[in-house]
C-alpha cells in the first residue's frame, strides 16, 4: 500500500511539474526568423502577427522578429530548422519557395524538419511595371515581350519561389520570353522597379498596394478580384487564365514538447476569428488564410509534390 500511495504520488508530481512547464512557456523571448530584408511581404506579416502572438500566448509573452536574408530565404528557414526545439525558435516559411529550394539546391532542411504552426496569409501574385516604361497595360506588355524576346526585364524576390513558378506560368501561356533580374527579397526588387532599372515585377499584392500611384499593376493572379486593389483586372479578366500566389506562414524545429506546441498552435489558431488582427492585416494588405497545425503540414506535402512536378518539367536552374 505504501509503495502504491509513494508511486501516486510520483505520478501526481510528474503531473504537476508538465502543468507547470506549459503553463510557464513562454519564460523569455520568442524569436521568430524571418529570411527576409525588412519591409518585404514575408517581414510585414511577421511584425503584424507578433503582437498578437504575444496577446494569446499571454503572460507577459514577448516576441521579437530578427531578418536572416539571403539564398531566397534559405539561410533563415535553415537556421530555424537547426535551432533548440524549446519553442524559443520559430520562423516564417514561405510556400512555395521553402520547398522548392530542397529540389534546386543541396538544403540542410526537408519537409520533416519542421513542426508545422500556421499559415497566416494566401497572398496572390501581380505584375507590375515601372512608369517610365511605358508598359501600362498587360497587352502592351505581352506586345514587347513578342516583339523582342528576352528585351523585358522582371525583377523577382528570388528563383523557385512563387514569383518564379509565375514567370513560368505566364511565358508557357502566352508564349513569351523574359529575362528575370532576382533580388534578395521583394523590398529591393520593388525599389529597383520604382527606380526603372527593370521594366517589369512579379510581386505580391500585399508588396505593391500601397504603392499604386508609383508603378503600373497589370492584373492579378486569383480568380475574383481583390478588395486591396478592386480596379485591377484579374488575367483571367484578360484572357490569361493565370493563377498563383505565395503562401507564409510560421514552424518552429521538428521536436517541439508537446505541451509548447498545444500553446503555439492555440495561439495561433485564435488569429482567424480576432477582428483586430484581420483589421491589421488589412491595413497591411495581407489576405489572411489561416490554416493550423496537421492541415498545414498537409499543405506542406501537396506543395512539394506540385513542386517536384514543376522542376521535372521545367527545371529552373
Amino acid at each position: 500500500m505504501f509503495r502504491n500511495l509513494k508511486k501516486t504520488a510520483l505520478i501526481g508530481a510528474l503531473i504537476m511539474t508538465a502543468g507547470t512547464a506549459a503553463a510557464e512557456y513562454p519564460e523569455k523571448p520568442i524569436e521568430v526568423i524571418v529570411g527576409f530584408s525588412a519591409g518585404g511581404g514575408t517581414d510585414v506579416m511577421a511584425r503584424t502577427v507578433a503582437p498578437f502572438l504575444e496577446k494569446y500566448l499571454g503572460d507577459g509573452a514577448s516576441v521579437v522578429v530578427k531578418n536572416v536574408p539571403g539564398a531566397s530565404g534559405q539561410i533563415g528557414v535553415t537556421e530555424t530548422a537547426e535551432a533548440d526545439p524549446d519553442g524559443y525558435t520559430i520562423g516564417t516559411y514561405n510556400l512555395p519557395g521553402m520547398m522548392a529550394r530542397t529540389l534546386d539546391r543541396e538544403a540542410g532542411y526537408d519537409a520533416d524538419s519542421f513542426t508545422y504552426l500556421a499559415n497566416v496569409v494566401n497572398d496572390p501574385n501581380v505584375i507590375v511595371t515601372s512608369k517610365a516604361s511605358g508598359l501600362d497595360t498587360f497587352d502592351k506588355l505581352l506586345e514587347a515581350a513578342k516583339a523582342e524576346p528576352g528585351a523585358v526585364t522582371v525583377g523577382m524576390s528570388s528563383l523557385g519561389g512563387d514569383d518564379h513558378f509565375m514567370l513560368t506560368k505566364l511565358q508557357n501561356l502566352t508564349e513569351t520570353e523574359f529575362t528575370i533580374v532576382p533580388f534578395r527579397g521583394s523590398a529591393p526588387a520593388r525599389t529597383a522597379l520604382m527606380g526603372g532599372h527593370v521594366a517589369m515585377g512579379i510581386l505580391n499584392i500585399s508588396e505593391v498596394a500601397s504603392f499604386k500611384d508609383e508603378i503600373n499593376i497589370l492584373g492579378i493572379a486569383q480568380n475574383e478580384r481583390s478588395d486591396f486593389a478592386p480596379d485591377v483586372a484579374t488575367f483571367k479578366e484578360q484572357g490569361v487564365d493565370l493563377i498563383n500566389g505565395s503562401m507564409r506562414g510560421f514552424v518552429a524545429p521538428a521536436g517541439l514538447p508537446e505541451d509548447v506546441s498545444a500553446k503555439l498552435l492555440e495561439a495561433f489558431g485564435q488569429l482567424a476569428s480576432d477582428e483586430e488582427f484581420a483589421a491589421a492585416m488589412t491595413a497591411t494588405a495581407n489576405p489572411v488564410e489561416v490554416v493550423v497545425g496537421a492541415d498545414f503540414q498537409s499543405l506542406n506535402a501537396e506543395t512539394l509534390d506540385l513542386a517536384k512536378t514543376v522542376w521535372d518539367e521545367t527545371p529552373w536552374q
